[in-house]
């Protein structure tokens, strides 16, 4: 288990919790400069590994992608049973005027 401190602010401190029981994989990364220089300021401050960071950052960006491919998903299973939703819904609707 390993903990992090990130101070924020004075007498304000953020700590989190992570425990990892998978291997680690080598990567080559190539980063714009720019990129680069500012991910090694905030990592600075923050006091994280540029490592850890990095992971964090590419473990959020797959959280947001996956919410993403999830949304397209979604809306064309919608789609494609929207019509048997307006047909029952019809037929629910004549029962209804029937009684």
């Amino acid at each position: 288990m390993i903990l992090h401190r990130v101070n924020l602010r004075p007498f304000v401190a953020v700590y989190t919790f992570n425990i990892y029981f998978s291997l680690m994989k080598t990567l080559s990364l190539k980063l714009d400069d720019d990129i680069f220089h500012e991910a090694e300021e905030i990592t600075g401050v923050l006091q994280v590994a540029r490592n850890r960071y990095i992971n964090e950052a590419v473990s959020m960006y797959n959280r947001v992608n996956k919410r993403r491919l999830l949304k397209t998903q979604l809306a064309k299973e919608s789609a494609l049973t929207s019509q048997d939703s307006m047909d029952i819904l019809y037929e629910f609707e004549k029962l209804i005027d029937e009684n």
